[in-house]
Formats: structure tokens, sequence, C-alpha cells
């Protein structure tokens, strides 16, 4: 039966407090383009993705004018390329990441990912050739986006790979240095990766997947910071209440969405991600929600727990709400896209070690976070080396996106635009673990990974 407090209530959320779908996206398989030509790949390629999602603009833009409901973003996950392309040469895998751009272009979406690499326990050498292109690629093109999962559970740490990483961020940065080393916000390294995300810049379409399927992110962190200030001084056990109801009326909404995209394009409903999607607008923030429950500002001790209570309430209130539940699921903590995280960082009370302590029970990692752009590629890869260790430990999502800003020093800022938004340079503590990188292997898989 239509209630109409709930159908009132959902137009507050949208009007008032920052409710939206953050994306639309469409996976497509490309493991039928594999051609020994590679003029022939680029072809069929460009012609698969352009062919399939002809309409994914266009009926995303019905459903809202339908409903009511912006959607932000349309986006296409692809195979991971590197299992398409194989032994082509870096070269190669750049002008296919090209082919990729004028695709994106072509569809008109927001971005195009899948340019990527799954690595956690060996390269092979089409792995290895995609990563060697993945600076210039990032730097020649304005709508792929890059991931590398160099770890898992059930793998390990493939340290060969994850030493890679702090030069190639490195050289993204380089090449796009006139635009804020902009390449490195579109590239992400990933422990135990979704093969379902919808959410840029780690999307790809994983290969137990459909030929093509509609995967959806909601949002909402504005909705429940408010659901969490007309709670009042309650107990936390009532709080969590709240957020599980206003998770399940978000995640409803997602759902629906989801569906009406699927039988409008006839493409199978994958999942719902119930990660809430921070943006700079104001109210529209996780780290508000974390100082809605009581903290005089995000950063401060009490940080984890409250951000454990959210994520885990989340869940709750979500999973109820959709028929598949899938991608990252959770609450994203991103710097430069979330204004509480960005005025956090700017007065200290935000650190890097305090990021990485919130990533054991955040959906993601260290993500969108801009550092000196001297800060040595050893570093970046101890950064990694850590968060990846969490979530291999922790049989969990973890990845990092951090951004070493050309010419930028610690207290500078950089600034994207849009939903990438800007950041604080923040401090790096620099001391080296450059030979314990290096000396490469395989971190072997932890004990509790034997469940067979």
């Amino acid at each position: 039966m239509i209630n109409i407090h709930d159908i009132q209530e959902t137009i507050n959320m949208i009007r008032d407090e920052n409710l939206d779908i953050r994306t639309v996206t469409m996976g497509i398989s490309l493991f039928d383009c594999v051609s020994d030509d590679e003029n022939r790949l680029n072809d069929k390629i460009y012609d698969k993705i352009t062919k399939t999602a002809e309409n994914l603009v266009s009926e995303a833009e019905k459903i809202e004018k339908q409903y009511g409901i912006p959607i932000i973003n349309k986006r296409v996950s692809l195979t991971p390329i590197s299992l398409i392309g194989g032994g082509i040469s870096p070269d190669g895998y750049v002008r296919i990441a090209h082919t990729l751009d004028r695709a994106a272009n072509t569809l008109g979406i927001n971005f195009i990912g899948g340019f990527g690499a799954l690595v956690e326990k060996g390269m092979t050498l089409g792995s290895a050739n995609l990563i060697e292109a993945i600076p210039q690629a990032l730097a020649e093109t304005n709508l792929v986006c890059s991931s590398v999962n160099v770890a898992s559970t059930k793998a390990g740490i493939n340290m060969d790979a994850l030493a890679k990483m702090g030069d190639i961020i490195k050289k993204a940065a380089y090449l796009t240095k006139d635009r804020d080393s902009i390449g490195c916000a579109k590239f992400v390294v990933f422990a135990n990766v979704p093969q379902d995300n919808p959410f840029m810049a780690g999307a790809f379409h994983g290969i137990g997947e459909n030929e093509k399927v509609i995967n959806v992110g909601v949002s909402g962190p504005g909705v429940v910071a408010s659901a969490i200030k007309r709670a009042g001084n309650c107990r936390i056990d009532e709080l969590a209440e709240v957020i599980k109801k206003t998770a399940f009326k978000i995640t409803r909404v997602g759902q629906l969405v989801a569906h009406e995209a699927s039988r409008r394009l006839d493409v199978p409903f994958g999942i719902v991600d119930l990660s809430l999607a921070p943006t700079p607008a104001v109210g529209d923030s996780v780290a508000y929600i974390l100082e809605g429950m009581g903290l005089e500002k995000c950063g401060a001790h009490g940080t984890t727990a409250a951000l454990a209570l959210l994520n885990d309430a989340v869940k709750k209130g979500g999973v109820m709400a959709s028929s598949h539940v899938g991608g990252l699921s959770g609450a994203f903590i991103p710097v430069s896209e979330d204004a509480g995280m960005i005025s956090a960082a700017a007065c200290g009370a935000l650190t890097l070690e305090k990021l990485e302590a919130m990533t054991a029970v955040c959906s993601v990692g260290l993500d969108m976070i801009a550092i000196p752009g001297d800060t040595p590629a050893e570093v970046i890869c101890g950064i990694i080396a850590d968060e990846i260790s969490i979530g291999v430990a922790n049989t969990k999502t973890t990845a990092v996106r951090v951004i070493p800003a050309y010419g930028k020093k610690e207290g500078d800022s950089v600034v994207f635009g849009g939903l990438l938004g800007e950041a604080p340079v923040m401090h790096v503590n620099t001391n080296s673990p450059a030979q314990f990188i290096h000396r490469g292997g395989r971190v072997p898989a932890p004990i509790h990974s034997l469940k067979n």
C-alpha cells in the first residue's frame, strides 16, 4: 500500500538532503573482441562498447525525469583490458586506452573503467605491459580509469607488482602536473577487488559476470546526517536503528532505479552497491555524519568506532532493501570528495595515520589523498603495502588512491573540480621502507585463508 508519508519523505530527501543515485554503470564483456590484429582489436572494442551501451545515457535520463531522482553519473566498466590485449606492447595498450576514451565520448558517459590488471599472485606479459602503459594512458585520456589488484586474502600480496605501483603513480603525477596531477585520481591499487563495483576508478567487469549487466551505486550521506540530527541525543543502539532504517530507504530508491534501468535497457540487473558516497557539496559528507554522532571533529579519538557503527548499520539496513547487494557497500571516506574530510584534514584533526586506522572498518581505503609531490616512490609503496595488508588480514576490500601532487608541498591544495573536489596536501612520514619494498617476492596468504 502506498504511504503518503513515505512519498513525501523521499521527496524531501531528494530536494533538501542531496539524495541521488551516484551512478548507473553498465558492465560489458570484451572477451569476444580478442584479435591477433591490433587494429582489428581496437575496432572490435569500440564497436562492442558503443553498440552495447548506446542507450545508457538516454534511458538513465528518462528514469530521472520519470521518478525525479537525480542520476549523477552514467558509466561503463569493462573486462580487465590486460586479459583482452594479451602480449601487445605498452604502446599498444596506450592505443587501446585512446579507443576507450573515444568510445566514452561517443556515448556521452562520465567515466569508463577496466583499464587494469589482476596480479595478486603473478604477472603475465600482458599485465606487465599494461601496467607500464598506465601513466601515459591516463595522461593522454580524459575519461579512462585504471586499477590494479595486487593482493588477496587467498593469494597473499604480490610484492613485485606492488613495488611497481609507486613509480607508476609518480609518473602519472608528473605527466599530468599541469592539472594538479589528476592522472593519479583515475588510478587505484586494490586488495580483494570486487568484480561488480560500479564506482570509479576501480570499476571493471568481472570474468564471472554476464555478457552485460547493470550495477547501481547509491549515495545519501546528507540523508543519514539529517536523520541523526533529528534523532537527537539518543542511545548508541537507538542511533544504529535510525541509520539502519535510513539506509533501507536510500537503498530502496537504488533498487527501483536498478530494476527500471535493467528493464529499459534489456540488460540483466547485477547489484546495488550500498556505499555512502560523499561529495564536496556542503551537507553531503560522511565526516559530518561522524561529527553528528558526537565527535568534535572527524579524526578525533572515537572516529574509528563511530565509523564502524555507521558502516555496520548501513549494511544491515541496505541488505534488506535489495535483492542483490555487492560492490564495495559501506561508507566511503575520500578526502577530496568529502567537504567534512577536507575541513578535518586542513585543520590537522585528520591525519594519514588516522585515515589508515579508519579503513579497517570502512568499505574502501585511503582514497583521494593528496601528498607532497616529492614523496619518494618507495614511501608511496609503503603506504600501499600497509593499506593492502589491512585488506588481506581482514578478508575485506581495501584500496589506495593517492595523489603526489607535482610541485606541491604540505599545506598546499590541489583542485580537480566536480565530484573529485579538492584536497589539502597532507603530511607524510618519509622514513624509507625501500629495503623492505624491494625484497620482492610474495607475502604468503594468512592462515585463515585456508578454509577448504
